[in-house]
Protein backbone atom coordinates (compact mmCIF):
# COMPACT_ATOMS: atom_id res chain seq x y z
CA UNK A 1 0.00 0.00 0.00
CA UNK A 2 0.95 3.93 -0.65
CA UNK A 3 2.06 5.99 1.83
CA UNK A 4 0.33 8.29 0.21
CA UNK A 5 -3.29 6.37 0.28
CA UNK A 6 -2.78 5.52 3.93
CA UNK A 7 -2.62 8.67 5.06
CA UNK A 8 -5.87 9.56 3.15
CA UNK A 9 -7.28 6.60 4.84
CA UNK A 10 -6.10 7.70 8.11
CA UNK A 11 -7.91 11.01 7.61
CA UNK A 12 -11.07 9.87 6.04
CA UNK A 13 -11.86 7.90 9.31
CA UNK A 14 -10.90 10.37 11.48
CA UNK A 15 -13.09 12.91 9.60
CA UNK A 16 -16.31 10.01 9.67
CA UNK A 17 -15.56 9.44 13.32
CA UNK A 18 -15.39 13.33 14.19
CA UNK A 19 -19.05 13.44 12.33
CA UNK A 20 -20.63 10.62 13.64
CA UNK A 21 -19.60 11.97 17.13
CA UNK A 22 -21.04 15.68 17.00
CA UNK A 23 -23.80 14.16 15.39
CA UNK A 24 -24.49 11.99 18.53
CA UNK A 25 -23.65 14.58 20.65
CA UNK A 26 -26.40 16.69 18.48
CA UNK A 27 -29.07 14.10 19.01
CA UNK A 28 -28.34 13.62 22.68
CA UNK A 29 -28.27 16.98 23.81
CA UNK A 30 -24.59 16.98 25.02
CA UNK A 31 -22.19 19.69 24.73
CA UNK A 32 -18.34 19.76 23.73
CA UNK A 33 -17.05 20.84 26.89
CA UNK A 34 -13.51 19.76 26.20
CA UNK A 35 -12.01 23.69 26.47
CA UNK A 36 -10.86 23.72 23.48
CA UNK A 37 -10.43 26.70 21.41
CA UNK A 38 -12.11 24.98 18.86
CA UNK A 39 -14.93 24.58 20.84
CA UNK A 40 -15.02 28.21 22.49
CA UNK A 41 -14.79 29.45 18.40
CA UNK A 42 -17.96 27.68 17.92
CA UNK A 43 -19.80 28.56 20.90
CA UNK A 44 -18.81 32.35 19.56
CA UNK A 45 -20.24 32.06 16.00
CA UNK A 46 -23.39 30.16 16.76
CA UNK A 47 -22.52 26.93 16.68
CA UNK A 48 -22.78 23.79 18.47
CA UNK A 49 -23.15 25.15 21.82
CA UNK A 50 -25.24 28.62 20.39
CA UNK A 51 -27.91 30.46 22.65
CA UNK A 52 -30.89 29.12 20.79
CA UNK A 53 -29.33 25.08 21.70
CA UNK A 54 -28.87 26.48 25.86
CA UNK A 55 -32.00 27.53 26.03
CA UNK A 56 -33.68 24.04 25.35
CA UNK A 57 -31.28 22.44 27.16
CA UNK A 58 -31.48 24.70 30.25
CA UNK A 59 -35.17 23.06 31.31
CA UNK A 60 -33.62 19.29 30.73
CA UNK A 61 -30.82 20.77 32.72
CA UNK A 62 -33.49 22.01 35.36
CA UNK A 63 -35.16 18.87 35.57
CA UNK A 64 -32.26 16.34 35.68
CA UNK A 65 -30.59 18.52 38.70
CA UNK A 66 -33.78 18.49 40.53
CA UNK A 67 -34.19 15.04 39.67
CA UNK A 68 -30.55 14.36 41.43
CA UNK A 69 -31.82 16.32 44.54
CA UNK A 70 -34.50 14.19 45.12
CA UNK A 71 -32.54 10.91 44.42
CA UNK A 72 -29.64 12.42 47.09
CA UNK A 73 -32.35 13.27 49.54
CA UNK A 74 -33.23 9.36 49.57
CA UNK A 75 -30.10 8.29 49.57
CA UNK A 76 -29.45 10.57 52.33
CA UNK A 77 -32.76 8.98 54.07
CA UNK A 78 -31.72 5.82 53.58
CA UNK A 79 -28.11 6.43 54.85
CA UNK A 80 -30.30 7.58 58.17
CA UNK A 81 -32.42 4.76 58.50
CA UNK A 82 -30.10 2.35 58.28
CA UNK A 83 -27.49 3.80 60.49
CA UNK A 84 -30.27 3.84 62.95
CA UNK A 85 -31.31 0.35 62.56
CA UNK A 86 -27.95 -0.19 63.52
CA UNK A 87 -27.89 2.20 66.34
CA UNK A 88 -30.79 0.74 67.88
CA UNK A 89 -29.65 -2.65 67.18
CA UNK A 90 -26.33 -2.17 69.43
CA UNK A 91 -28.23 -0.32 72.14
CA UNK A 92 -30.33 -3.01 72.52
CA UNK A 93 -27.53 -5.54 72.35
CA UNK A 94 -25.79 -3.74 75.39
CA UNK A 95 -29.15 -3.38 77.19
CA UNK A 96 -29.59 -7.02 76.67
CA UNK A 97 -25.48 -7.47 78.35
CA UNK A 98 -26.11 -5.26 81.23
CA UNK A 99 -29.59 -7.22 82.32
Amino acid sequence: MNPLEMVVIIVAIVTIGNIIRVKQMAKYGLRDDRGSRRSRHRDEIGGFGSEDYDRDDTAETVRLREEVRMLKERIHTLERITVDKENSLSRQIDDLRNQ
